[in-house]
């Protein structure tokens, strides 16, 4: 009964001993693949950005001369391909024990199921244990050769992030929110979740912070006030990036040409994520 109710948390544990304190052993990579840094990017609600944000951070870190890769964790809305004007089965490489990831224009690889898929509009309809066990084999059975690997994760704290937070060493993680006053919550879940399976947050990623005036150049919060600086304080993160509407931005990502964007507003995050894993 006490591991039914089980929180994860051995730290504040009262339960002498039980199956859930025995460490869970991480899933190891291809034996031909190397990879330095693994970072997941999460938010706790859906619909902030999440995916173009990770989008973004991985031409950013491409751009600076790193070797990135994506795993495009959310199964079943996957948008990553889109993003990079990447679609169908063609691009795929094999090696006897190992698939080799598709690369996008600028060398970026990426693997996700709508990569497998006749048609990218075909719904995936699987429970939980089947997609979090695909997300895993896109980590053991792909052979990648990677200073960073992101992982675009599905928002909330359910069955999928649980799954890689467990069984992918992870370096950290970063938190995408939006400017409503809601966000101290929905943050706080999702930095609760990294700090209950002890993994370093290695920022905050506020989209859709304002839309600057094409005439004066004014800052306007659409969405309200920005509150990414007072829960930075209240958590002890670093604000990343406050990243503006921009419909340039959002048509180039449409169009996949996500790569192609200038003054990427996360050049400063990835300078910032990776002076902090050196």
């Amino acid at each position: 009964m006490a591991e039914e109710n089980c929180t994860h948390n051995c730290s504040s544990c009262s339960v002498g001993d039980c199956a859930s304190r025995k460490a869970i052993p991480h899933e190891q990579p291809h034996a031909k693949s190397n990879i330095k840094h693994t970072i997941a990017v999460i938010s706790g609600k859906g619909g902030v950005g999440k995916s173009s944000v990770t989008s973004m951070l991985a031409v950013a870190l491409s751009k600076q001369g790193y070797r990135v890769g994506i795993i495009d964790a959310d199964i079943t809305g996957p948008s990553i391909p889109k993003a990079f004007g990447l679609s169908g089965v063609e691009g795929f490489e094999g090696e006897e024990n190992g698939m080799i990831p598709p690369k996008t224009e600028g060398g970026i690889s990426v693997i996700s199921l709508n990569l497998l898929l006749p048609d990218e509009t075909t719904p995936v309809v699987w429970r939980g244990p089947v997609i979090a066990g695909t997300v895993k084999q896109f980590y053991t059975d792909f052979i990648w050769d990677l200073d960073y690997l992101i992982l675009d994760c599905p928002p909330g704290t359910g069955d999928v992030p649980l799954t890689i937070f467990q069984s992918i060493k992870l370096d950290g993680v970063v938190i995408v929110s939006s400017p409503q006053e809601l966000v101290s919550m929905i943050v706080a879940k999702a930095a609760n979740m990294a700090d209950m399976m002890n993994i370093p947050v290695l920022g905050l990623v506020e989209n859709m912070s304002f839309i600057k005036c094409p005439d004066c150049g004014k800052e306007i919060e659409v969405f309200g006030k920005s509150h990414i600086g007072e829960v930075a304080m209240k958590f002890g993160y670093p604000v990343l990036a406050r990243i503006p509407l921009d419909p340039s931005i959002a048509t180039l990502v449409d169009d996949g040409k996500v790569e192609q964007i200038e003054n990427n507003p996360l050049d400063d995050a990835a300078n910032m994520i990776a002076a902090s894993l050196q």
